[in-house]
């Protein structure tokens, strides 16, 4: 068992760090917020500090889960970041989707130190971290993933190194890219079902079996043909990383044509006073 501390509690990090105390771990937490950080220790013991430079003096493992580039960099940098409080040899885990421009920095930050990095953004979304069945992608060198690895597997339903530091923010843009799009068109689908009178269980049982089939078809259709969207990943955070997206691929310069398009559909759900409702919301934008 190790001694961890785990930055930011949001709706991903407080049942992460959950499981770690779950497992056994001794869990310092902090949070911006402290009552939260409060709240976390009486549900699930360990302790809390009121700094993240307090929170990683003699931790071996350091993990964050933020909110964005700047957010991890006040975390990490400063007298008062993780960095400070972080001992030679010891690893900083990062769950956050940031760029993988910052995580670069950072890791050489780590490195004047003597600290290793791993960049691991997560998919699943909340259900996944309370469940623990979360898609970890990593970046970062073998031997300093081998250690981070059974930490992660506490939440993890397949975490997997995609090469070095920044490659696991590069793999997690790749995910974001793909759901926007299916997204779109299951949205799509479900309003062309509704306009033709058809019965959308109907429809989602006999098309969710074949090559249409998705995760977003089977987790939610339901919502989507309720118009409930008051759950899941915010199209706030969607648009935070799709602009990241976009912008690596400007840098790459490769085309992400449908992204764009679908970024600003998102857009259009947050002029309509939706920006934290489920990114399965685009179906709002085809109705109203």
């Amino acid at each position: 068992m190790a001694k961890l501390a785990f930055l930011g509690l949001g709706v991903m990090g407080y049942p992460m760090a959950g499981h770690l105390a779950k497992a056994g771990h001794q869990v310092t937490v902090y949070n911006r917020t402290g009552e939260k950080a409060a709240k976390w220790v009486k549900e699930h013991g360990g302790a809390s500090a009121e700094t993240p430079r307090e929170a990683a003096v003699g931790a071996e493992f350091v993990m964050a889960c933020v909110g964005n580039d700047d957010d991890l960099r006040s975390v990490c940098l400063g007298d008062d970041g993780a960095f400070a409080g972080m001992e030679k040899g010891a690893v900083f885990t990062d769950h956050t989707t940031v760029s993988a421009r910052v995580t670069r920095e950072l890791a050489d930050a780590a490195a004047e130190i003597g600290a290793a990095y791993v960049d691991a953004p997560v998919s699943g979304g909340q259900a996944g971290a309370e469940n623990g069945q979360l898609s970890i992608m990593c970046g970062g060198e073998q031997k300093d993933f081998d250690r981070a690895q059974p930490i992660m597997d506490s939440y993890a339903k397949i975490c997997r190194l995609m090469g070095p530091v920044g490659a696991g923010q590069t793999t997690k843009m790749c995910n974001q890219i793909a759901i926007a799009g299916l997204v779109q068109g299951l949205s799509e689908s479900l309003r062309f079902a509704e306009a033709s009178g058809l019965d959308i269980e109907n429809v989602v049982e006999v098309i969710s079996q074949g090559a249409a089939g998705s995760w977003q078809m089977v987790n939610r259709h339901k919502t989507m043909a309720a118009g409930e969207f008051e759950h899941g990943f915010a199209v706030d955070w969607m648009r935070k990383d799709l602009g990241i997206c976009l912008s690596t691929a400007d840098d790459l310069e490769v085309s992400l044509p449908v992204t764009a398009l679908v970024d600003q559909f998102y857009k259009d759900v947050q002029m309509m006073g939706g920006g934290r409702w489920d990114t399965s919301s685009l179906i709002a934008r085809l109705r109203k």
